[in-house]
């Protein structure tokens, strides 16, 4: 494993310089491919390849390449993109830098789908890997159809679905949830319970890095999670402690907090945020993965983190 080049793409995005991190502690040397020249940390090197909404030619990237990771793609961004450039981005692009990646012999490539392309649903039974694919947008559809080509090109590929991921610099219902927290006044979300699977970005990076070696089945996709769900007041109250105080949440009925916020037109964003969604990673933890973090404790070391900064 030691002093093996990974080529890594979308590592300037949330997630990661944290995987680079824990590529170059684990003795890989990765090589990462960006849009236009900008910094990379030491024990990486750098390759210009272009936007992916275009052809792009992998073969200089890819020259002496032992495994790829490619994170790189278009985000969930809601409604009111076109269907087209979801696929064009997350698809058609994916299958050409494995198609290339093929070609040049690498050895593993570790795809970072969603687990969108499972299913959407909200409030719905646990989602299990083995269960048939619905997913209910652009996005999901766009990766799931990369999954699938995938399974039609002769190379050894994982693809990992994560759920909803928190860490260092997370954006979006994580970081407006960690805003929250940090306000002086209760909150009356202790009556919020459903559980929801998360995914510390820490248990994210050791699960990329787990799909690099032989121990991890290929050719098949893998639900990524903490084992443990937990609830909105959950994580509110971890997120305190973090900061170094008590829950200070009023239980308020989750009823009556959904009748407000569909009063107020926040219904979807509302059930996005407290709707139960479980997802446990039950292919990669027989496979013999085990996560760093526990989720409490990686809420509360998120919390402590954004007062320091």
């Amino acid at each position: 494993m030691a002093d093996r080049r990974v080529l890594v793409t979308g590592a300037s995005g949330f997630v990661g310089p944290h995987v680079v991190a824990a590529l170059i502690a684990a003795g890989y040397r990765p090589r990462l491919a960006h849009r236009k020249p900008q910094p990379v940390p030491a024990g990486a090197e750098a390759v210009v390849t272009g936007d992916l909404s275009a052809a792009v030619d992998w073969s200089t990237a890819l020259e002496g390449v032992d495994h790829v990771v490619h994170m790189a793609g278009l985000a969930h961004a809601g409604p009111g993109l076109d269907e087209e450039l979801y696929r064009r981005i997350n698809t058609e692009a994916t299958l050409e830098l494995a198609r290339a990646a093929e070609r040049a012999g690498v050895q593993r490539f570790v795809y970072l789908s969603s687990i969108k392309a499972l299913s959407d649903a909200f409030d719905g039974p646990p989602l299990r890997e083995e269960m048939q694919p619905a997913p209910g947008d652009p996005y999901g559809r766009s990766k799931l159809a990369a999954e699938r080509g995938l399974a039609e090109i002769d190379l050894d590929w994982v693809a990992l679905r994560p759920v909803l991921i928190y860490g260092p610099g997370v954006k979006a219902n994580m970081a407006a949830l960690l805003k929250l927290a940090r306000l002086p006044a209760p909150l009356p979300f202790g009556g919020l319970k459903a559980p929801r699977s998360l995914l510390a970005v820490e248990n994210l990076a050791s699960a990329i890095l787990f799909a690099l070696t032989p121990a991890c089945p290929a050719r098949q996709s893998y639900a990524v999670s903490d084992p443990d769900p937990v609830s909105v007041s959950d994580m509110l109250a971890a997120m305190r402690a973090g900061l170094g105080r008590g829950p200070g949440l009023l239980p308020v009925p989750e009823a009556w907090l959904r009748r407000l916020a569909r009063l107020a037109g926040r219904e979807e964003t509302f059930l996005k945020l407290a709707g139960s969604l479980l997802a446990r990673p039950e292919r990669l933890l027989r496979a013999g993965w085990r996560p760093q973090v526990e989720t409490k404790a990686g809420l509360m070391r998120l919390a402590a983190s954004s007062r320091a900064g």
